[in-house]
């Protein structure tokens, strides 16, 4: 029997993976061009007014922040655009009816979120290479925050997918609260700059313990305490699985 469930959500994850591969150009490739243009159009326009942030260099503070920025919002995409298409096609009916517990399908969608962020990371990584070294100084830290931010958005955008009734709502989420959220979060910049109040206000962000672990992986240096942060992450995590798990549980906006 654990067996036949291991097997039931390793089919669901390896359809949510060779879903968006199908289509890699638009779901890997792009992402990963829009952040080498970032890292070029910052250190561009940047590059000689700018040559530091806390003694690292301007483009090698941008870039780690921009990988992460690319898995977070990828795998926020995956989870709620595969939910999503799913219901308004009307065949979700045909994964609710497969043999697979509630937190069996939100452990298929997650994983297949994160699958694609971490895909993006990579070939994001692999691309700004070309153009810049980059020196990892902790692969813990490296691990543990692109597990913990794809997690994080890909149990975001699973709510998102079962909450939504059409596109224009998954739209706005991802334009009113996930991109202002990963813009202001330290990407391009070290909060330690920022007036007090936008300091705390980044410390309420669970977009800046992600950004800013994952830089700390490639550079040594963090704008906040990593380890509040990775609790913070863990919970915050934890919780949004359990809510998952409670959607699917009632049949939240899937079953009439």
């Amino acid at each position: 029997m654990f067996y036949y469930n291991y097997l039931c959500v390793f089919t669901l994850f390896k359809k949510e993976v060779f879903r968006f591969l199908k289509v890699g150009i638009q779901t890997i490739i792009g992402p990963a061009i829009s952040s080498l243009l970032f890292l070029a159009v910052f250190s561009l326009a940047l590059g000689r007014s700018v040559n530091q942030i806390n003694n690292v260099n301007l483009s090698q503070f941008i870039a780690p922040g921009l990988i992460m920025m690319t898995m977070l919002q990828n795998s926020f995409a995956n989870a709620a655009s595969s939910i999503g298409q799913s219901k308004f096609q009307g065949n979700i009916v045909d994964i609710l009816m497969a043999p697979l517990s509630n937190y069996e399908l939100a452990v298929g969608y997650i994983f297949g979120a994160i699958a694609r962020g971490i895909i993006c990371g990579l070939v994001t990584y692999f691309g700004i290479l070309f153009f810049l070294p980059l020196s990892i100084y902790s692969y813990s830290a490296l691990l543990f925050y692109s597990f913990m931010g794809c997690f994080m958005m890909g149990s975001m955008g699973t709510i998102v997918g079962i909450w939504a009734d059409k596109w224009d709502q998954q739209q706005g989420i991802t334009n009113f609260i996930v991109l202002p959220l990963t813009f202001l979060s330290g990407t391009f910049y070290s909060i330690s700059r920022l007036p007090e109040f936008w300091q705390n206000f980044a410390l309420f962000n669970p977009f800046f313990y992600n950004i800013d672990g994952f830089r700390y992986a490639f550079i040594g240096q963090s704008d906040g305490q990593l380890l509040i942060g990775g609790i913070i992450l863990i919970i915050l995590n934890f919780s949004l699985f359990f809510l998952c798990y409670l959607m699917f549980e009632k049949g939240y906006k899937l079953k009439s």
